[in-house]
């Protein structure tokens, strides 16, 4: 199982305070949804650059759970960060009446995670702020999220951490147990959940792409942490299949030097 390293926050803290200062942003922005990753990322951006320039926004949808809105703002009052509640039901229904066949199950929570998306960068851009991202190497590497919704971001503070380590780093900071033991939602559809929708739990989760990150075979994987072979096999297959979603969209080379090719930022 992978574990936290020393200097974990103090790192991401740095990272975060040096990024915030370069980019001459106002504040950072950070869609707080009631979960574990989106309340480590605000209290990590409030202990870097104080909690009066980090904005929070809370973006309920018809199946968000109500008791999400009550853990948002006891977190917000706690931290001393702004919290600002926009329910983006009335937009999803637009979609679903202009896009006739928009409010099946996948759609939908795509269209929720790209609506979310767009109002954290309104508020940007009326701000001057950085748009902090939630996301989690677990998922990131699964391609469990939306491209260009909750996969949309300017810093990824978290996304090295596999989700156990984010559960670890959780307590270190002092996130309250009852987000901690919540289990992980979008909150896409009702009784949707994270773990039921990618097919595998976490803890083997984790184990398994820990296997893959160090390079070993899928057989030694499977030995190693238990985890049968059909299920290393489709994490394997996931991580693969979803590439795309990690880099710049492909262009054909032409030029000497092409972005996202052989031109380094």
């Amino acid at each position: 199982m992978p574990q936290l390293k020393e200097l974990t926050v103090e790192t991401i803290q740095e990272f975060i305070k040096t990024q915030f200062i370069e980019s001459g942003a106002s504040g950072v922005v950070v869609g707080l949804s009631g979960g574990i990753d989106s309340a480590v990322v605000t209290k990590l951006c409030a202990d870097a650059i104080g909690a009066d320039k980090v904005l929070n926004v809370f973006l309920p949808s018809p199946s968000t759970p109500k008791q999400d809105l009550q853990d948002v703002q006891e977190m917000a009052k706690t931290w001393g960060t702004t919290l600002l509640v926009y329910d983006i039901g009335q937009l999803l229904k637009a979609y679903h009446k202009m896009m006739p066949g928009s409010d099946s199950k996948e759609v939908s929570g795509n269209l929720m995670a790209r609506i979310r998306m767009t109002v954290l960068y309104a508020h940007a851009n009326l701000d001057g702020r950085l748009v902090m991202g939630t996301g989690n190497k677990s998922e990131l590497l699964m391609g469990y999220f939306t491209k260009y919704g909750d996969g949309g971001a300017d810093l990824l503070p978290i996304g090295d951490l596999y989700k156990t380590e984010v559960r670890e780093l959780a307590r270190l900071i002092g996130v309250p147990e009852k987000i901690i033991e919540k289990e992980p939602s979008a909150g896409l559809w009702e009784g949707q959940t994270d773990e039921s929708e990618m097919g595998i739990a976490y803890d083997d989760l984790d184990m398994v792409l820990s296997g893959i990150e160090d390079q070993q075979s899928l057989d030694v994987i499977s030995k190693r942490t238990g985890v049968p072979m059909a299920l290393v096999e489709m994490v394997a297959k996931k991580n693969a299949s979803s590439r795309h979603k990690r880099r710049l969209a492909l262009i054909p080379k032409l030029g000497n030097r092409t972005i996202g090719c052989d031109w380094r930022e």
